[in-house]
């Protein structure tokens, strides 16, 4: 019997995420985007995710591949590699699906996929957002929303939490 390793393929290309967005645009369904790294899925990102979805039909994960977060984070990052975060997303019931990105910004997928509204997690604002990626939202009408978050879960936060144990 063959071992099956769901983890195979996590991700929706691009080009799929825009065929599934433009089917449901046709039902008039509500595309939410948010993104993220979601190194280390904790509490806080779970608990984002679901109140993102709580402003669509169809929440839908741009995530940030490792290189993207190297770049970000550091040589030291990501701890989970992309395809294990992306198979941790797909399989909550909140996430529609997950599409990487290799850049530091998401204003190229934000004007392909053209989301109905766009979710940042409530420790960003208006003035947070990358300015690009702000200009892309604008461009495609795309309302920004912002979500609470648990107060002291991060990924920064539980690293230090894991050293400090060991």
């Amino acid at each position: 019997m063959d071992i099956i390793d769901y983890r195979d393929n996590p991700f929706t290309t691009l080009e799929d995420a825009v065929l599934f967005r433009n089917k449901i645009k046709q039902e008039n369904s509500k595309f939410v985007l948010t993104n993220g790294c979601f190194d280390l899925l904790h509490s806080g990102h779970v608990h984002s995710l679901i109140e993102a979805s709580k402003h669509g039909d169809y929440l839908w994960v741009a995530l940030n591949s490792d290189f993207s977060i190297k770049c970000l984070k550091g040589e030291s990052r990501p701890i989970v590699p992309e395809k294990d975060r992306a198979f941790l997303l797909r399989n909550l019931s909140c996430v529609s699906g997950v599409t990487l990105f290799n850049t530091q910004r998401l204003e190229q997928e934000i004007l392909v996929l053209k989301p109905d509204i766009y979710v940042k997690s409530g420790d960003y604002d208006e003035t947070t957002i990358a300015k690009e990626e702000r200009a892309a939202l604008k461009e495609v009408n795309a309302e920004i929303k912002f979500v609470s978050f648990l107060s002291g879960k991060s990924t920064s936060n539980l690293i230090k939490d894991i050293a400090s144990n060991s």
